[in-house]
């Protein structure tokens, strides 16, 4: 369920983000974005992954790796692994900053009532509708490719058996949603703590490494003992609500981190287009490769490792770490610096972005699933299947979009 991931998207950011002065960050939604379109690739890519497991036998077989990899080909390209590996770091994190970003001014502006109410709706809902109708839609390819499937009453048979209901990459919503609950009760319940936050982030646009630090530092405390505790691959469910156990206090960081940052003001801070953090683009890029090249290292030495098998997971743990942070403030200043003059392109995708998250998984396992018998090599099946995913859900998500009541939430 690797970022089954993972862009956002960001259902905290309205259509067109809007920051405390009213005018529109650019950089923020182009890179909310490009995010998106990193998840879309991601799971794309997941069927030709060199190390993708058999086809399952039923749905109901454990280990269930159909819900991570829903159609899984016999041809695969061995450049896939270290992409899918770079994504899965760093930019569920990401998605979790960028949405927090919005909190502060969201809460001031409407009060926590009003707040809670539009998450219901914007989150809320849309959740509902990709759990019962895209999850399904997404994932009968992966019953079609078992051993001996049975047609919609089989299918329907094996889903219900599972004792649980799978929601695809639906679950950064839902979870997305149960921390802006936490949010608002932290203004409404903690106020000085959120004051605090805001003045320990406030002066990031001339100290991003200080941010840096303490990103690192807190995110290692609340991921590195469960990393320990559970197998980073183990996925806690109950229902339709699921999360990556090991990173669930992870992710909570990097969200509160960004609630203190964007209420400081995100024009005039971190994604200032003259700030210190996109002046220093170059140094942040070159670290984001270092940096993931030392936790891919470190990750595969602990296999052959023949003594402290602790201290490597920790180190395997802290290299990951790192390797987050660096990656989401390297991506960060390159959009801060790079993101300043207008795209049609770009603009529409920032407008669908949220969208085309919810439905893109269904577009995904069936391109999978009709491309399984074409002589085709992996990376050229990879590349269609995004490309093909971008444009149907692209076109899907402006269609839909079209209607006044689901314009007003996505």
């Amino acid at each position: 369920m690797t970022s089954t991931t993972t862009t956002s998207q960001t259902g905290n950011a309205s259509a067109v983000a809007r920051v405390s002065d009213g005018s529109y960050n650019l950089a923020i939604g182009y890179l909310r974005a490009f995010i998106t379109l990193l998840v879309l690739a991601h799971h794309s890519v997941l069927a030709y992954h060199t190390y993708a497991p058999p086809p399952p036998v039923t749905l109901v077989a454990q280990p269930r790796w159909w819900q991570a990899f829903p159609v899984v080909d016999p041809q695969r390209w061995s450049g896939f692994p270290l992409f899918v590996g770079f994504n899965d770091i760093f930019f569920m994190a990401l998605m979790f900053f960028l949405s927090g970003l919005f909190v502060s001014t969201s809460l001031e502006r409407k009060g926590a009532k009003t707040f809670l109410r539009d998450r219901m709706l914007r989150l809320g809902l849309p959740f509902v509708v990709a759990a019962a109708v895209v999850a399904p839609l997404a994932y009968y390819p992966a019953y079609l490719h078992t051993s001996s499937p049975a047609g919609l009453a089989g299918f329907w048979q094996q889903w219900m058996a599972l004792g649980n209901w799978p929601a695809g990459p639906a679950w950064f919503i839902w979870l997305l949603l149960a921390f802006d609950v936490f949010a608002a009760a932290l203004f409404a319940l903690a106020p000085r703590f959120v004051a605090w936050l805001a003045r320990t982030t406030s002066d990031t646009w001339r100290r991003p490494v200080f941010l840096f630090a303490l990103i690192v530092a807190l995110s290692g405390v609340a991921y590195i003992p469960l990393a320990i505790q559970f197998n980073p691959g183990y996925w806690s469910a109950f229902g339709p609500f699921a999360f990556q156990t090991s990173r669930l206090l992870h992710y909570l960081v990097y969200f509160l981190v960004a609630v203190g940052v964007g209420a400081y003001g995100l024009q005039r801070g971190l994604f200032a287009s003259d700030g210190k953090l996109a002046r220093r683009w170059p140094l942040w890029t070159v670290a984001m490769l270092i940096c993931f090249l030392i936790a891919s290292g470190t990750f595969l030495a602990s296999f052959t490792a023949k003594s402290s098998p602790l201290l490597w997971q920790i180190a395997v743990d802290a290299t990951f770490v790192l390797s987050c942070a660096v990656s989401c403030f390297g991506f960060m200043s390159l959009f801060a610096r790079f993101a300043t003059r207008r795209s049609a392109i770009f603009d529409s995708l920032t407008d669908n972005a949220y969208g085309m998250y919810l439905v893109h998984y269904a577009f995904v396992s069936w391109l999978q699933y009709a491309l399984l018998k074409a002589a085709m090599p992996g990376l050229a099946k990879g590349l269609l299947v995004f490309l093909g995913t971008v444009l149907l859900s692209w076109a899907t998500v402006a269609a839909l979009r079209r209607i006044p009541a689901v314009a007003r939430v996505i």
